[in-house]
Formats: structure tokens, sequence, C-alpha cells
């Protein structure tokens, strides 16, 4: 905690997002393979914030917990009806640990700069709330069927979030509150005879509304973006059984693979090159082989886990190219489905998703069907 008190964040994350388009609130579509809400709250790690407080609509903790993942946050907030009642709520929720200063800040604006909490920290040291606003350059005009008159824009700003406060000032404020729903929270402040002082924003905190406005995202983040290359292989012997599993598929087969898990070397060479990409250590390190609680595991966990720190890391999975290699099984015949379950662990298109399988014409452990080896290539987008 710095020398001006404890300082939270309280992420606005509740609403429907209806005018994005699509049946999954705007807040958890993904943008360069993470969600707009984890865009959000990684955008808030600052030296000068203590701890982020997310408020997220009804229904919709397994949305947040897919799009947070396992960073170290208080639980979620349930909000209300409102966007005012959800601040609300979230306030209530940091009064509990107790706060000195708060920024509220809206999910649907994850681009937030480091320039621009300074800003309103700094602000905050002379002043009881600040916000952060840009100039309009654009003509104004009213519209009334046709091009009307222009308004003067000389006194005019573009308000953005988070937007912040002395902690009890603003929850003072909204407590005390008995007008029409406030379109946000410096509005509550001024009508309580709150000073709000204004500060630069930055254009990089457009708030996503419209589809476009996604479009406009992505590709802005992919353009800022470098390809990085990860490798894996794997082997496991033949042993007792009756079936092995090839990425993820159960192909019968009169002997069985050993390994601590199922034993799976697509998935654990893929999950490797994965893990090579964004420079994670391996397979082992992750999931040891002396833990029992992996015996027997389904190795698609372990892509999964790799997938997901790929997105922690704010990375994006473009391409991954699998090659199988034994003598027998056979994998043509099971090489659609292989290839259909790996692009639906990694959330890949199946075209981006290459599977093949070759043998070593009898040559070495696995022409001598002793067992079965796999390699792997996968392509991740990482942030600069």
């Amino acid at each position: 905690m710095s020398e001006r008190g404890r300082t939270v964040a309280l992420v606005v994350a509740a609403g429907s997002g209806s005018r994005a388009g699509g049946e999954t609130p705007k807040q958890y579509r993904r943008i360069a393979g993470k969600a707009l809400l984890a865009h959000a709250v990684d955008a808030l790690r600052h030296a000068g914030i203590d701890a982020v407080q997310v408020v997220i609509g009804p229904g919709q903790a397994e949305l947040y917990a897919a799009a947070i993942g396992d960073r170290p946050l208080p639980p979620p907030v349930t909000g209300g009806a409102t966007r005012q009642e959800s601040v609300r709520r979230g306030l209530a929720a940091i009064a509990a640990e107790g706060a000195e200063r708060v920024l509220i800040h809206d999910a649907a604006r994850p681009f937030l700069p480091p320039i621009v909490i300074d800003r309103l920290l700094d602000a905050l040291d002379r002043a009881d709330a600040a916000i952060p606003a840009l100039p309009v350059v654009d003509t104004l005009a009213r519209v009334d069927g046709a091009l009307g008159d222009t308004v003067a824009r000389d006194a005019l700003v573009r308000v953005q979030t988070p937007q912040a406060f002395r902690f009890e000032v603003i929850r003072s404020a909204h407590d005390g509150w008995n007008g029409a729903e406030a379109t946000d929270d410096a509005q509550v402040a001024r009508a309580a005879g709150v000073e709000v002082a204004v500060v630069d924003g930055d254009p990089a905190l457009e708030k996503l509304t419209y589809e476009a406005d996604f479009a406009r995202a992505e590709a802005m983040l992919t353009a800022r973006m470098l390809p990085c290359t990860g490798t894996g292989f794997d082997v496991h012997a033949f042993g007792p059984g009756d079936h092995v599993w090839l990425g993820g598929i159960r192909i019968p087969h009169e002997r069985g693979l050993v390994g601590h898990s199922d034993a799976d070397v697509a998935l654990h060479a893929l999950t490797d090159a994965l893990l090579g990409a964004i420079g994670a250590g391996d397979i082992g390190d992750h999931f040891p082989p002396s833990d029992p609680k992996w015996k027997g595991a389904p190795s698609a966990l372990f892509l999964e886990h790799a997938r997901t720190l790929v997105e922690q890391a704010g990375g994006r999975i473009v391409h991954c190219d699998v090659t199988i290699i034994c003598e027998a099984p056979r994998v043509g015949k099971h090489r659609a489905s292989i290839r259909e379950n790996i692009a639906a662990l990694l959330r890949l298109p199946e075209a981006r998703t290459s599977i093949k399988a070759t043998t070593t014409e009898r040559l070495g452990f696995t022409g001598r069907g002793e067992g079965i080896a796999a390699q792997a290539v996968a392509t991740v987008m990482m942030p600069e």
C-alpha cells in the first residue's frame, strides 16, 4: 500500500452488451485471444492500485471464471438492474475491506494506458474527484430529420473512465442520489457538490460498443503482436492394454501406452509446443509425474492449461501442426476426429489445425513397434 492509502479499482462488467451483437455479453468476448474483461483487469495492474474488484451480472459466474482464469482477484460482486446499482454494490464490497481511493472503470474500455492512471492518482492529491477526458474535435450539429444548426464545441469534452474519487466522497454521493439513472459516477459526484478535476484522457480508452469497434480493436492488437513458435516432442512405450489415446481420441489397439497420465503423445507434444512458444517451461514443470493426482489424467487437461497460459499472457494461438510417428495403429482413419478434437480444445479453426501421421520405415524404436512418438509445432501471436 502506498503512502496515499489503499486504492482499489472497481470494474463494472454487469451489462448485457446487446448493442455489440451476439449471444455473449461483450465484456466476455475475446479480442486477440483474451476476454475484454481480462484486458481491462490486466490494464489495472499498476503500482498505485492495491486491488481490483469486479462487478458482474446475474448468471455470469461461469463466464467470469473462464475470462479471469487464475488471476488473484477477490470474488466478484453480483450487480443490480442498473449500472448505478451495480456500482453501489461494488462500493459496499470495497467498504468491507476499507479504501481511501477508488477508480471506477467500465470493462468496455479495456485498453487503459498506465499514464492515465498516473494522472488520475496525481489529481486526487489535490481534489476529491478526477476524470479523464478528450477534447471534441468533430463538428457537432443538431439533427431533426435533416442537418440543423451546429453546436459550439469549445467547452465540450468526451468523458472517459476510469473515474477516480476519494472513497467516502463517492460512496456518500451515491447514497444520497435521488435523481434519474446517472450516466456516470462523475455526474453523481457533481450532484453532491463535489468539484471534479479533469485530466487528459487517451484515444486508446475508446469505448467498445458496436461490432465495428471490436473489429478495429482486434486489428489494432494484432498489429502490435509478434509471431512466436514452439516445438514439442514426446514418446511413450507400448505396454498392456487394448487401446491408445492419440489427440484425445480413444483408438482400439492390441496394446496400450505406458505413462503416468493417459500417455497421449500427440497432446503431450502439442502442450510442450505451446509452453515453448511463451517460454513457460515444459509439461513436467506444470504436471510433475511424481504427483499422484495426475495418474491416469486425460491429457486434454494439460493442453487446456497451456492454452489458458497463452491467453493469460495476452497471446493468441494461430496454428498448430502435429506429426504422429508409429507403425501401428493406423492413424489415417482417425485423423479427422483427432483434428476436430484438437481444434476444439485450442479454439482454433480446423483449417489452422494440422494432423499428420508417418512411419520410420521399420527403423528405430517406433519402426520396431516398441512405442509411439509425436512431434508438434505451435505458432502463437504474442504482445511485443
